[in-house]
């Protein structure tokens, strides 16, 4: 198990980790999230005795991790892919940790067999892809069957067959009774592979539960209702009665209604009364994206102040040659009819259980404009190109008298 009490950790006027509790149990994928700058990268530097923390502290099994005897045989580790020799072999290089480690060299073959680089054993790293990188590092921290894991951004460069594999290497892991933290940027993959979270923002604890927990605490569930489509006044009469009776009922762009504030049999209840047919009533809840993005917003460090402009007069998030002013399935204005809650560019839909974004309702940039004027963009007028100056016709010149050499040449 790996502890953590009161973890605290300073670069000058900087404070990467402050004041972090948290515990690793085994038998359970934990992930770990967090924005980038958050500090999980220092704090996993600080689980493997990589730096000392400037108060507080962490241990594995009891220990710090310096003072485990034989530290590769109980914990392995993959921070950095990268970390190899270019120059070493896949085979060479596992062979040099596993000697350091006292480990049988048919332990380096094995392992190099589970991640599927057995073929390439004896090629050299610095010609290995991001993916196949990814696999070596693997390898090195399964070589001495440790009974704690830790790996950031295990699937990063992976094809899907890698990422399949990963998840299910984890799973398999957990299910030995082994520890394992896994610390990803991927929600939809931490949503299929965790049980636990730990989530930290700006270096302080945020959330410490199991993933249905925290879906469960940090978004909205919502019914998706959808009328006959040959009958349209049906929709509004549906929404008129969900709305007096308190429920809050957003259009989605494929005509269903989205349902806020009001418990399914309710909805079915009015729907009855207001003699509206119903082909779907469906309950749905947010995904883990959803609620980590719910969750973190207010601890995001880097964020985009103003969205990339690819031509300009273009809406942010619109893309050039498919439809004027905006994405497939976008609202007028541009904007892609939903977001994350919270996203200040979401459309007139407004994002999920949250306010509309600036853009909301604004025309869009290929409105109604005389022919040939300037299309406007959100930020202005583009400039007129500049005047090219008009070519002066040129007085004809002699031709040249070949017999005449250059003065250059004379010399």
């Amino acid at each position: 198990m790996i502890e953590a009490v009161g973890l605290t950790k300073r670069y000058g006027a900087k404070t990467a980790v402050h004041n972090l509790s948290f515990q690793v149990r085994p038998g359970t994928v934990t992930g770990f999230l967090g924005p980038n700058g958050s500090g999980k990268s220092t704090t996993m530097r600080m689980i493997l005795g990589l730096d000392t923390p400037t108060s507080g502290h962490v241990t594995i099994g009891g220990h710090p991790f310096r003072k485990l005897p034989n530290a590769p045989r109980q914990v392995g580790a993959l921070l950095d892919a990268k970390a190899v020799h270019g120059g070493r072999s896949a085979r060479q290089h596992l062979l040099s940790l596993a000697q350091l480690s006292g480990i049988p060299a048919s332990r380096v073959d094995e392992v190099l067999g589970l991640v599927g680089l057995q073929d390439v054993a004896k090629k050299r790293s610095k010609g290995f892809s991001l993916g196949m990188g990814q696999r070596l590092g693997i390898a090195a921290a399964m070589l001495g069957d440790p009974q704690v894991l830790l790996f950031d951004e295990p699937v990063n460069g992976l094809d899907p067959d890698g990422i399949l594999w990963v998840r299910n290497l984890m799973k398999q892991l957990a299910s030995e009774g082994r520890t394992v933290f896994v610390s990803s940027h991927l929600m939809s993959e931490m949503a299929l592979t965790a049980e636990h979270l730990i989530v930290i923002g700006r270096g302080q604890l945020l959330a410490d539960m199991n993933v249905k927990d925290f879906i469960a605490a940090n978004s909205t569930g919502f019914a998706r209702v959808r009328t006959p489509d040959t009958e349209p006044g049906l929709a509004e009469k549906l929404t008129s009665a969900l709305s007096e009776a308190g429920g809050q009922v957003v259009p989605e762009p494929d005509g269903a209604l989205r349902v806020t504030g009001l418990a399914l049999p309710r909805i079915s209840d009015l729907a009855h009364e207001a003699d509206v047919r119903l082909w779907e009533l469906s309950p749905h809840q947010a995904s883990l994206e959803e609620a980590y993005m719910q969750l973190t917003q207010g601890a995001v460090d880097y964020r985009s102040a103003v969205p990339p402009q690819a031509v300009p007069g273009m809406m942010p998030g619109a893309v050039p040659g498919v439809v004027p002013g905006g994405v497939p399935g976008a609202v007028p204005g541009g904007m892609p009819p939903q977001g994350y809650a919270g996203d200040p560019y979401a459309g007139a839909y407004g994002p999920q259980g949250g306010a509309p974004g600036p853009y909301a309702g604004q025309p869009g940039p290929y409105g109604a404009q005389p022919q040939g004027a300037p299309v406007p963009g959100p930020y202005g007028a583009p400039p007129a190109p500049p005047q090219q100056p008009q070519a002066q016709p040129q007085p004809h010149a002699a031709p040249a008298d070949p017999t005449q050499q250059h003065s250059e040449d004379a010399r």
